[in-house]
């Protein structure tokens, strides 16, 4: 049986930072012809002062082994600015899937949300996806948004 996992802000942990970049851009940006540097820049403002709380990026962790990533960041679907923040590049290693590492590195990213005062934040999601943030207790708010699925989450009363 494995050990628990960490989550943590990545301005504590910033060793993984290159790994986190390198995975979020292998499975969304790599594909879309974006230069793994645009991505690494994005990322690196989440290592920034943690004022605003907005963005940031969140690693899943264990006896100094990565296992996965979250970001809260302002906008991720360029067709609902006004929607913010947004839950983004979820990613948990291939051989860590399935032991509920995704789940908790979503609901640390919303929770940080909602402790910066946010009333409510957003996630996107493929058709393919969207039972897995439905399970998670999030409410689907709009379907095929530039072939995305629009979520929303509130925090519990």
């Amino acid at each position: 049986m494995k050990a628990t996992c960490l989550i943590s802000d990545l301005r504590e942990m910033p060793g993984f930072a290159a790994t986190a970049a390198d995975r979020v851009w292998r499975a969304w940006w790599k594909p879309n012809g974006v230069p793994l540097a645009a991505l690494r820049a994005r990322l690196d403002e989440s290592l920034g002062p943690a004022v605003a709380r907005v963005p940031s990026s969140f690693v899943a962790h264990r006896d100094g082994a990565f296992l996965g990533t979250a970001a809260l960041i302002a906008s991720d679907v360029e067709a609902r600015p006004e929607l913010t923040p947004w839950v983004a590049a979820l990613w948990v290693e291939a051989g860590e899937r399935g032991q509920g590492i995704g789940a908790t590195l979503v609901a640390h990213a919303a929770k940080a949300a909602f402790a910066a005062g946010h009333e409510r934040v957003y996630l996107c999601a493929s058709a393919a996806n969207a039972p897995y943030y439905l399970k998670l207790g999030w409410t689907r708010i709009e379907a095929d948004v530039d072939g995305l699925d629009i979520f929303v989450l509130e925090p519990e009363a």
